[in-house]
């Protein structure tokens, strides 16, 4: 078995001479042969997709169901699937950038048994089309779960995913001795011990060092906004090879990557706000060098995989230090030296209080959304939004929290 594995790991990466790392293959036995729920806690560059998309062929190859693999970003979800298909594995998506008819395609796929693996995000746990008409037809056939950047489970920060806790529930739904892998490249001791507390107590830990040899770090104190535009001017053509520059804000990402190109660097922005259909081009002309550098958001973070990355700076400081780690972590994967730059000054503290101000609905928007749906039945979004006096993003927000609070409170 260890043999079979060794070779699709080199079929994977595409290196004949390609060896496992410390505890890849103790985790792909843990999941093939003895069906364990194991937490891979390790580096970013270590491989972790690697242990799952191999297990998942094994697993295959044995006559068990397709794989479910639950991760946080569309940008990831088209990562896994090109990777897999190195191994030759029918992987599909859904999501919420899909087109109607792609959806329809998918779950034909899906309900027919075409399919290895299935990636979704975590917002398809709740009620939807693919919960209600996919997931509830096919759960006695999933033969594996995935649970990617498992760290996301213990976030409540600004960027809380609350549907990541809807995970638990489907767990509790599973068999005993179905494999489940939850991976992450951070996670300090209270992540570990909430992931557990979410995921069950048969999870069993398989943690690494973080070091990242080929990753050179710096601080650098530059007050004001325009200093830094001036910095990146002078500096980012001279930094080797290709790279990321983060943003905190879509307004700075367009004004980063605006200033950039007026000067002469090959440079274009991603974010939220961009059209879906313009994110995967981008990606890929950033993964071919096409461009010197993409002024992201957290929109381009968790997965992102370009080996050669060289360099990733950060315009303003992260929100902590676990989203440091992640971003920085896309550079120098398979190169001997790459750069880690974080930039440091006067707005980086109320860009972070307005984040956290914002967190969390207020007391008051809760209460009046209660009281309108308390005195009227039956109401759409749309029919809500009057009674309140705020938006609908506003609304569907709220209504996500309560729901998720209350059915894992």
């Amino acid at each position: 078995m260890k043999n079979r594995a060794l070779s699709l790991l080199q079929r994977l990466t595409g290196n004949e001479d390609a060896e496992f790392h410390d505890d890849q293959w103790e985790s792909i036995d843990a999941l093939v042969n003895r069906r364990k729920q194991i937490l891979v806690v390790q580096r970013t560059g270590w491989g972790k997709s690697a242990v799952y998309f191999i297990a998942t062929k094994i697993r295959r190859e044995q006559g068990y169901g397709p794989t479910l693999i639950i991760s946080p970003l569309i940008a990831l979800i088209r990562n896994q699937i090109e990777a897999a298909s190195a191994l030759d594995l029918r992987v599909v998506s859904i999501n919420s950038s899909m087109t109607k008819q792609e959806r329809s395609e998918a779950k034909s796929e899906i309900l027919n048994g075409l399919v290895d693996a299935i990636i979704i995000t975590p917002e398809q746990l709740a009620p939807s089309e693919f919960s209600e008409n996919i997931l509830n037809k096919i759960t006695s056939d999933i033969g594996m779960i995935v649970v990617d950047e498992a760290h996301c489970i213990s976030d409540w920060g600004h960027d809380f995913r609350p549907d990541y806790k809807r995970i638990s529930r489907l767990l509790q739904n599973l068999p005993d001795n179905m494999p489940v892998i939850a991976t992450t490249a951070t996670a300090n001791d209270r992540v570990v011990n909430d992931i557990e507390e979410q995921l069950g107590n048969r999870l069993q830990i398989i943690r690494g060092p973080l070091i990242r040899d080929t990753l050179q770090l710096q601080n650098l104190d530059i007050p004001n906004v325009s200093e830094r535009l001036a910095w990146l001017v002078g500096n980012v053509p001279r930094i080797r090879g290709t790279g990321i520059i983060y943003t905190k804000t879509v307004r700075d990402c367009d004004v980063v990557a605006g200033f950039l190109r007026e000067n002469g660097i090959n440079a274009h922005a991603y974010h939220s706000s961009v059209d879906s259909s313009l994110r995967e081009p981008l990606e890929l002309d950033l993964i071919y060098s096409n461009i010197k550098v993409l002024v992201a958001t957290s929109a381009l973070g968790m997965g992102f995989d370009k080996p050669d990355l060289g360099f990733v700076i950060h315009f303003q400081a992260p929100g902590n230090v676990v989203e440091y780690y992640q971003q920085v972590g896309r550079a120098g994967r398979a190169i001997r030296h790459a750069l880690g730059i974080m930039m440091l000054g006067e707005n980086d503290y109320q860009i972070q209080k307005y984040f956290i101000k914002n967190a969390f609905p207020k007391q008051k928007q809760v209460d009046r959304l209660l009281e309108a749906l308390e005195n009227n039945s039956g109401l759409k979004v749309n029919e809500i939004e009057p009674l309140v006096n705020f938006p609908q993003s506003k609304i569907k927000s709220i209504l996500k929290y309560l729901v998720v609070v209350q059915k894992v409170g």
